[in-house]
């Protein structure tokens, strides 16, 4: 690696988290405090989930910021990121795990009306934070980015047309943000689970109708455990460390077995 590209040790670095204020996200941020980033910034919609979440990582032993925001527009984003600058003192890692309130259906009973918020909601935010968020890494020579979309993305499941359709665009969105901006020191990384136990989104996606059924036969083949919140946290922190200088422009899978994706 170049010199004049930086590789910061966790204990010096700063996280935003979109997202991080349950599931997937806040475990995410548990587990970047257990391998030492001591700043870390949530941001969320639901004040008393991001003053809960900051209270948990403050336990253990960061500095938690609560930033209120939604990054599903170019402006709100760029918000965001601002704030968390300021708040963090700088920017060096950025992990990106909306959600959207939607639930796999076959495509003949999807609204075509309701197709472009899907979209939106699925794959853009992560696209206007790092639009927000590069800037100043490519500055500083050095950051970490990483997104959250589904293995929808790399597997044709029946039910999840639209939703696979907008995963998969983060996927390679990702991808191509790794090469296209490795020589400033930067590297991207998604994650693409399948089930994930105690999160919100498994919850309303197994609570019955089509897409009950559909991951009830998925479970049964997880043969090594349905994923958790933090099994995925826990390769979100690895992702980050030096010990993954070398690993960009992935997308890896944690679904127990579910399929090879």
């Amino acid at each position: 690696m170049s010199e004049n590209l930086v590789v910061k040790e966790t204990k010096d670095s700063a996280a935003l988290i979109v997202g991080g204020t349950a599931g997937i996200g806040l475990h995410s941020a548990f587990a970047m405090a257990e391998v030492g980033v001591r700043r870390i910034a949530v941001v969320g919609r639901t004040v008393r989930r991001g003053e809960e979440a900051c209270e948990q990582l403050a336990e253990r032993g960061v500095e938690a910021y609560f930033l209120p925001g939604d990054a599903r527009s170019a402006d709100a984003a760029d918000d965001i990121v601002a704030r968390a600058r300021e708040v963090l003192g700088g920017l060096d890692i950025m992990m990106c795990t909306t959600a959207a309130d939607t639930r796999p259906e076959l495509f003949k009973d999807i609204p075509a009306s309701t197709i472009p918020a899907i979209l939106n909601d699925l794959a853009l935010p992560a696209m206007f934070m790092a639009a927000a968020a590069l800037p100043g890494m490519r500055e500083q020579r050095g950051g970490v980015i990483v997104n959250v979309a589904s293995d929808a993305a790399k597997t044709a499941t029946p039910g999840e047309s639209v939703i696979g359709a907008a995963k998969a665009a983060l996927v390679m969105f990702t991808r191509v943000l790794a090469i296209e901006e490795k020589r400033h020191g930067i590297r991207a990384n998604v994650l693409t689970p399948s089930l994930v136990n105690g999160t919100a989104s498994t919850e309303r996606i197994t609570e019955g109708g089509f897409s009950g059924k559909l991951f009830a036969r998925a479970a049964q083949q997880a043969h090594l455990g349905v994923a958790t919140a933090d099994d995925i946290g826990a390769l979100a922190g690895f992702l980050i460390t030096p010990a993954a200088a070398k690993l960009t422009g992935q997308a890896i899978s944690v679904n127990g077995g579910i399929s090879a994706a």
